[in-house]
């Protein structure tokens, strides 16, 4: 496929609307998800006398796992779905065939923007879902449960390996981010030309997308030990 000056526009659109319009919902479940994980983490640890390794443990689950896979599927059900709907209206209305009948490539035009959007979003947004969830943790840790701020840094910088654990989930995020975008075209390409269709395709997507990842991070966790 071509990748043109007019498709390079409609990618860096297309990111905005999936990456940047995502960032709310993002934030706010990021934060809150580091506040609940480190409540529960130290409350565990403590029984055990280590608290201390309450950062440590929240820093491997958001980079590992949690981090990737909350971000797809929170992804799935705010730009995933808009994606399909979007794509079954331009099915229903038949703006798709009026661009074969212009010779105008509707993959190139549509999907590919969306595929490649997806593939750099989703792996910005666990970025962000990860440093606000370590923010929440921080918040909790040091305020609240008077955790000293350079310990809480200091255990993650002295356990955490930037290739192995941070890295691994961050190529989980670029497959994850690529799935994601193809399933909510896939469903909205394929969705009957009817508002009932597109309504069954958007949540079509929400459920393949979370079952698909799922799995996936199993079997990327599993190949990456």
């Amino acid at each position: 496929m071509r990748f043109t000056r007019l498709q390079f526009g409609e990618t860096l659109r297309q990111i905005y609307f999936a990456g940047v319009r995502s960032l709310v919902i993002i934030v706010t479940c990021g934060f809150f998800v580091g506040l609940v994980l480190t409540l529960q983490s130290y409350d565990a640890l403590a029984r055990f006398g280590a608290a201390d390794a309450t950062s440590t443990l929240l820093a491997l689950s958001l980079f590992r796992e949690l981090g990737p896979v909350l971000t797809a599927i929170l992804f799935a059900g705010r730009a995933g779905t808009s994606i399909t709907a979007e794509i079954g209206l331009m099915r229903a209305t038949e703006q798709l065939d009026a661009l074969d009948l212009m010779a105008i490539d509707p993959l190139e035009r549509i999907v590919q923007p969306r595929l490649i959007a997806g593939m750099i979003a989703v792996p910005a947004l666990v970025l962000i879902f990860n440093a606000t969830a370590l923010l929440g943790g921080l918040v909790y840790a040091v305020f609240l449960m008077g955790t000293d701020t350079m310990v809480f840094w200091g255990n993650i910088q002295n356990t955490v390996e930037l290739g192995r654990d941070f890295g691994h989930g961050m190529l989980k995020s670029v497959g994850f981010g690529i799935v994601a975008s193809w399933l909510a075209v896939y469903y909205g390409w394929t969705a009957k030309p009817t508002g009932e269709g597109v309504a069954l395709a958007t949540t079509q997507t929400v459920i393949a997308t979370a079952i698909v990842v799922l799995f996936l991070d199993f079997v990327l966790s599993a190949l990456m030990l």
